[in-house]
């Protein structure tokens, strides 16, 4: 607001200039949800490697096939992820889910005892090592006590924690034992009734003290678990807890050819999923169907002789066949079958670090790593089958190796004749619009006239020539590639009465070539006359 002038002299304003920077979000950022070792129950963690994922989540675990897809994630390029884990209880064990430990406050054991509660359920914290001591900052006060926790498996110590000068006596102190070890622990909680004096101290060599239940790692996962409670935020909707994912991913509930459970899942999960999904303008990679070659088990997806759908097409989907073959370090590297979401999410990551997510992560560039073989080997004319319908394949080349050779979403089917038939067509358009909605969240309230459009075609424009500059977009202009409109067309009185600014945007795609015809002609040789 400009100064009023009082006194005679020169006076100062700086004038905003309108720019206000729209930043490309991530675009690969894969959401997980499934079943681990240990860790926080549907609340989505994020993740830059799979070092994290060991130290929050327990690593490679044998009943989690989610453990593992993660993994061939981040071998393949993946380099940022949320892990959501869902628990199932079982409701035939007759103690507690998680582990509990009794800590005695006095050497006859006559009053209420310190108990304490592993962060969360799983048989992991079936071994913990609890010492108390009285070192504390103040040994005159007979209220504090030194907490140790150890998680130890056999000679190999995994995480230690210490609190210091903590107290069970006082709820009002800010050392109070249950809050410290609430905001500050990542193994164990404080269990009511709590104890009105301190526990004992550990006098000789500490054990392990033996846990009044023991915690159960729960049971195989049914869709309940999957699709979970919006208003709780359980299953798929513990993610609206996270900020931003781009790509969904959920692994089989059972290793491919366990003998007991159905990986598959029932249609149900998979349409809370992708409309899920599509609300948070993510892709869904959903698991191709398993069987004992690729008719069998491709005919649940579409039925190859008449051409119709069993499952309903989006263009927020996408389908990867057949399996991969990939060895399992928990099995003695005994080659396994597995979906391949895990490694398909990480060559987008991959592909989009390096070439932007306008390209098709497709291509003898898309190599799996840390696949050795793939659970069927397609011929030229099966893949030619599959293609048009929309599933992409995985091939074994020569030279290549083994290849992503397919990027349609799965709306892709020649006959639906779709504008979001490609995969990065479709990953791009997503891109631009969460980009632009976080980057336009500054026009709200500001008043609806030529000087809010001219600015909204700026900041747009800018960011739009960017991504033009970057080679995100066709044409050998910025006019062929893109254009940006905003205003009395667009946005007449009418809106503007109702508080409307439209804003209209379009954007010539890059679309793969995904046929290469190469002509080729014999010179006639030339007659003398």
């Amino acid at each position: 607001m400009p100064q009023q002038l009082t006194y005679p002299g020169v006076y100062i304003e700086e004038i905003p200039s309108g720019v206000h920077t729209i930043i490309g979000v991530s675009t690969s950022i894969t959401a997980f949800i499934g079943r681990a070792q240990r860790g926080p129950l549907n609340d989505p963690v994020r993740i830059q490697s799979f070092g994290d994922y060991e130290r929050v989540f327990g690593g490679l675990w044998v009943d989690s096939t989610m453990s593992y897809a993660v993994r061939q994630y981040f071998i393949n390029g993946g380099s940022d992820a949320i892990i959501v884990r869902i628990y199932k209880a079982d409701s035939d064990v007759a103690t507690l889910e998680k582990a509990l430990y009794r800590v005695p406050t006095d050497a006859d054991d006559l009053t209420p005892a310190l108990l304490l509660e592993a962060a969360n359920p799983g048989a992991w914290a079936n071994n913990f090592i609890v010492e108390v001591d009285y070192n504390t900052a103040t040994p005159a006060d007979t209220t504090l006590f030194n907490l140790t926790i150890t998680h130890k498996v056999g000679d190999t110590v995994l995480a230690t924690e210490r609190f210091y000068n903590v107290t069970v006596s006082s709820s009002t102190s800010p050392r109070y034992a249950p809050k410290v070890l609430e905001n500050q622990s990542a193994l164990v909680r404080v269990k009511g009734p709590i104890p009105t004096v301190r526990p004992l101290r550990t006098l000789s060599t500490p054990v392990v003290i033996d846990a009044l239940d023991k915690g159960h790692d729960g049971v195989l996962l049914t869709d309940t678990e999957y699709r979970g409670d919006g208003a709780l935020k359980t299953g798929i909707y513990a993610l609206d807890k996270a900020d931003i994912f781009n790509i969904l991913c959920i692994p089989p509930r059972v290793h491919i050819g366990a003998v007991a459970g159905d990986p598959d899942f029932t249609t149900n999960v998979w349409a809370d999923a992708l409309a899920y999904a599509k609300l948070r303008r993510a892709m869904l990679i959903r698991n191709a169907p398993t069987g004992t070659s690729g008719w069998d088990a491709i005919a649940d997806v579409t039925d190859i002789s008449t051409g119709i759908d069993t499952i309903t097409r989006d263009e927020n989907e996408v389908m990867y066949f057949p399996n991969i073959m990939a060895p399992d370090p928990l099995r003695e590297n005994m080659l396994e079958q597995y979906a391949p979401c895990g490694v398909a999410a990480g060559i987008m990551a991959r592909t989009d670090a390096t070439r932007g997510v306008w390209k098709a992560p497709a291509g003898i560039d898309a190599t799996l790593v840390g696949v050795q073989a793939l659970a069927i080997k397609m011929t030229d004319g099966e893949n030619g089958q599959l293609n048009p319908l929309g599933v992409n394949c995985l091939r074994a080349l020569p030279a290549a190796g083994l290849v992503v050779w397919g990027a349609r979403t799965l709306k892709g089917a020649d006959r639906l004749a779709s504008e979001w038939k490609y995969l990065p067509v479709r990953r791009l358009a997503l891109f631009l619009e969460e980009s632009l909605y976080r980057g336009s969240q500054w026009a709200v309230f500001e008043p609806n006239d030529e000087p809010l459009w001219a600015q909204l075609r700026t900041n747009i424009g800018a960011f739009m020539h960017q991504l033009y500059r970057q080679g995100a977009f066709q044409g050998r202009s910025p006019r062929e590639a893109y254009f940006v409109k905003c205003d009395k067309e667009t946005t007449t009185q009418n809106d503007i009465n109702q508080g409307i600014v439209n804003v209209l945007i379009g954007f010539a795609p890059l679309k793969p070539a995904e046929f290469v015809v190469l002509k080729i002609q014999q010179i006639a040789g030339q007659i003398e006359s």
